[in-house]
């Protein structure tokens, strides 16, 4: 791992912009969101004039984030499988439908806050498809060295956005009603569609057969599994969005409640959180350079939990604004930083779902604490609510004693130069179980090298699919140990070494280089048979060794 201090990726953080795929998409999803902001405050101003229940406020932005928590995984998969540009077009028709199917209910008088949140959960369907699409796709629209400026500037866009949308719609919701902010959002929802649909980009292909749906997923949640760095990145982001969402579900009751505003105020506050989030996004990559992202990521969910606490206790809109600039600030911090955490750990083969899981869990947790401090804000009251969430972000700062977010892990996929062996029998794509043994001949003086390579490529085998992985000794001849392992069928044993990247190739080469002389370790490949009486009818396949 590179020290994050000296990575090369903190500066240019306009560079992806000169890419014009990426810039056509991006300038695109910029409008779309602007569409979408002032959709969310018209959507969730209606619902509190509309409705009495706090908690249906607040699960207005459950019934948005919450379809990423069920769908976001076989998102995942698909992008990784089929066409990533397909997947995202498929996703911006929904949230097309949706917003074109709330404009016309409202215009026609049919809204209801049941029918609200269906159309939100609809949208939200959309963006679980689009987004992990979107964001796999930015590996392979750009180089791998300019991932952290684009996922910077593509919160830095939202966010500048941000600061921009809720004051728009609050002020069209005050001066021209609701339908004509549905209708805006609308059109603004077709503008991406026709970018997507105008770029192509290229993406690497595999020699390999596509993968079923469930073996891609099933892939896709081990790998997550096995990886350190990925797994604690998504508790942290969970935790982190199951607390920090009560800032913006809970932000317009506060606004009715405590300050006794109107639409116009709550665009001018939720303009603060964005203004925050934008000074903090066009900072990030100085802020990388002077501090370590566990650091980062600590002092995001400490100004979180004042923004919280500052809210519970003020009943002056400057101080409200005040207080969510800093809560801005610290949402973008901690979502960059978890998001280029995530990208940069994952090889190309797996980016997709590795991304899925992580939108599906942050997503569930922010769709859970939207229900959890709606709840609490109905039972109690909003400063119960903000005080019992300002408590929980710092419980996810000391989180950082027992998850601390590591040094991010270049993980490139690179050029596979792998090379089937020659086999003495005809196999076919889906015959398996394949069982391969490798032999190495280990000195004394460097078994300890070696056990710590092993314990580094029983993690690598076994992210890219190896099953039953194992490390053996011989009795007899002490210096003979045997590694093991097992994949489903000998697709899959191919499938495995394409994913090997770059730094899992040279684990294989660093172990070789222990062996005695310069004889590289023995590959044997066999194919198990069953004894079974079914399967003495068949013709089946014998173990064959493939020697170096």
């Amino acid at each position: 791992m590179r020290p994050e201090n000296s990575s090369p990726f903190a500066a240019a953080t306009l560079m992806p912009l000169q890419n014009p795929v990426f810039r056509s998409i991006w300038t695109a999803t910029q409008i779309s969101s602007l569409g979408w902001l002032v959709q969310s405050v018209g959507i969730s101003w209606l619902m509190a004039t509309t409705s009495a229940s706090d908690l249906m406020v607040a699960l207005v932005q459950a019934a948005s984030t919450l379809p990423a928590f069920f769908l976001s995984i076989l998102a995942g998969a698909i992008a990784d499988s089929l066409s990533r540009r397909g997947v995202m077009l498929a996703g911006h028709c929904l949230i097309a439908l949706a917003s074109m199917t709330l404009a016309l209910s409202v215009g026609l008088g049919f809204a209801n806050p049941w029918l609200i949140l269906g159309l939100s959960f609809l949208a939200g369907c959309g963006f679980a498809l689009n987004d992990p699409a979107w964001h796999a796709s930015v590996g392979d629209i750009l180089e791998k060295r300019h991932i952290p400026a684009a996922v910077t500037l593509m919160s830095v866009g939202y966010n500048v956005v941000r600061s921009i949308g809720p004051a728009l719609g609050g002020a069209i919701l005050a001066f021209l009603g609701p339908l004509t902010a549905f209708a805006f959002a609308a059109l603004s929802d077709l503008v991406p569609l026709s970018a997507v649909l105008r770029s192509k980009w290229r993406v690497r292909s595999s020699p390999l057969p596509r993968e079923r749906m469930t073996t891609a997923i099933h892939d896709g949640m081990r790998f997550t599994a096995i990886s350190s760095e990925i797994r604690v990145a998504i508790v942290r982001a969970t935790l982190f969005g199951l607390s920090s969402i009560s800032i913006l579900a809970l932000l317009p009751l506060l606004v009715r409640d405590q300050l006794a505003g109107g639409p116009i105020v709550y665009g001018v506050l939720l303009a603060g959180f964005g203004a925050g989030a934008f000074v903090a996004g066009i900072s990030n990559g100085y802020l990388r350079r002077i501090a370590s992202q566990e650091l980062l990521i600590t002092l995001a969910c400490i100004g979180c939990s004042t923004c919280c606490l500052l809210l519970a206790l003020t009943s002056s809109v400057a101080v409200a604004a005040i207080a969510l600039a800093i809560g801005g600030a610290g949402w973008v911090v901690t979502w960059t930083g978890t998001d280029v955490c995530v990208q940069l750990a994952s090889p190309r083969w797996v980016v997709g779902r590795t991304l899925s899981i992580y939108y599906a869990l942050t997503y569930g947790g922010m769709a859970a604490g939207s229900w959890i401090w709606g709840a609490v804000a109905q039972n109690y009251s909003i400063t119960w609510a903000l005080e019992g969430a300002a408590v929980a972000l710092l419980l996810v700062a000391a989180a950082g004693k027992i998850l601390p977010i590591r040094l991010w892990e270049e993980s490139d996929q690179g050029a596979s130069d792998f090379t089937p062996p020659e086999l003495a029998l005809t196999v076919r794509p889906r015959s398996g179980p394949i069982v391969v043994k490798v032999e190495y001949s280990i000195p004394e003086a460097n078994i300890e090298a070696f056990l710590h390579c092993m314990r580094q490529r029983r993690r690598v085998q076994s992210r890219a699919g190896a099953r039953n992985w194992t490390l053996q000794r011989n009795l007899l001849n002490p210096t003979l140990w045997t590694e093991t392992f097992r994949t489903p069928t000998w697709t899959d044993y191919l499938r495995l070494n394409h994913r090997l990247t770059v730094a899992d190739r040279e684990l294989g080469e660093r172990l070789a280089a222990l062996q005695v002389g310069d004889c590289p370790p023995r590959l044997t490949l066999s194919i198990e048979r069953s004894t079974s009486p079914a399967s003495d009818r068949q013709v089946q396949p014998v173990p064959f060794v493939s020697r170096p």
